[in-house]
């Protein structure tokens, strides 16, 4: 069982303080220090602890991700955590989960040694409904340990995903899946015991940013309007904008056609149709329309695109 879980409050006061014009402006990264698009076609990242931090003196600082939630597994060492305001020492043996658009930081001890396991929104929406009565979108940030028993399961389940992750092998996709699965379910059960009796208080900006999301991957392909967005959700156009700058540092605009070319570039990967066809599923009426589309947001036309991205899956 999870033996400990450390659930994370977000105060007013520190929100207030990120979106007043005074606040030094939090940084929102794909990857720590990388503000490029999404760096490949996978759903999932996975990296060492020391791939980025020893880059870094070991120290990770104060920044935020849209669209993406990440899982930190230190298997070695020390760290001190930031998870919105509030400091906590992490030991050895613990998780971290950061859910999208939490300020989060790290200082690790050098000899800090696990994974860093980073999921898109799609993919986390995903594993949700294999969850059913658990909405892992909506999982608040926390720190959770470890007993003896899990350590060596949890352990064995980030190893197997960092490898996996490397590799290019049959079937590849459906065994990260699994193993995150694996992770997940752990997580839910000790996040709906640990919740039980409590009343949790939901900040309405972020719910009606995490609807924009998850409405997002459902209705991308239909090409939806800003306005169509925030009419389902029940606000003002003006009003989405706002919270999608206050959360993401983009517009609701932008932030749809990220998730547009995140599906292209995996089609182009992933599948063997036509870049006529893939226009076509995307809800692009012109090819042409779609190639400049596409080059604009990504600096390549499709076909290129495709073309390098060959050699990094084969």
């Amino acid at each position: 069982m999870w033996r400990h879980f450390v659930p994370i409050s977000v105060s007013s006061r520190f929100m207030s303080y990120l979106s007043s014009s005074a606040a030094p402006r939090v940084p929102v990264y794909q990857l720590y220090g990388e503000r490029e698009q999404w760096p490949t076609p996978d759903m999932v990242h996975c990296e060492l602890i020391a791939d980025r931090s020893r880059q870094h003196d070991w120290e990770i600082k104060l920044h935020q991700h849209h669209g993406l939630t990440q899982l930190l597994y230190l298997k070695e060492g020390e760290a001190r955590v930031c998870l919105d305001d509030q400091y906590h020492e992490m030991m050895q043996g613990q998780v971290v989960l950061v859910p999208q658009m939490c300020v989060h930081g790290f200082r690790f001890s050098p000899n800090a040694k696990g994974h860093v396991v980073t999921l898109a929104f799609p993919l986390l929406e995903r594993l949700g409904r294999f969850l059913g009565d658990v909405d892992v979108g909506a999982l608040g940030a926390g720190i959770y340990s470890l007993d003896a028993k899990e350590d060596a399961v949890i352990d064995l389940a980030f190893n197997t995903l960092d490898q996996e992750y490397r590799r290019s092998g049959l079937h590849r996709n459906v065994l990260l899946e699994s193993l995150l699965l694996t992770i997940f379910v752990w997580l839910s059960r000790r996040t709906v015991r640990g919740r039980l009796g409590q009343v949790q208080e939901v900040d309405r900006g972020r719910e009606y940013f995490r609807q924009f999301n998850q409405l997002i991957e459902e209705h991308y392909p239909e090409q939806w309007s800003v306005e169509r967005y925030a009419r389902k959700i029940g606000i003002t156009p003006v009003y989405l904008n706002v919270l999608c700058r206050q959360w993401a540092g983009e517009s609701a605009l932008a932030l749809i056609h990220q998730r547009v070319v995140l599906a292209a570039k995996r089609s182009l990967v992933y599948t063997s149709m036509t870049i006529s066809v893939v226009s076509y599923t995307l809800g692009f009426s012109d090819p042409a329309y779609f190639t400049r589309f596409f080059k604009r947001h990504v600096g390549v036309s499709p076909k290129l695109f495709r073309k390098q991205a060959a050699t990094l899956v084969e």
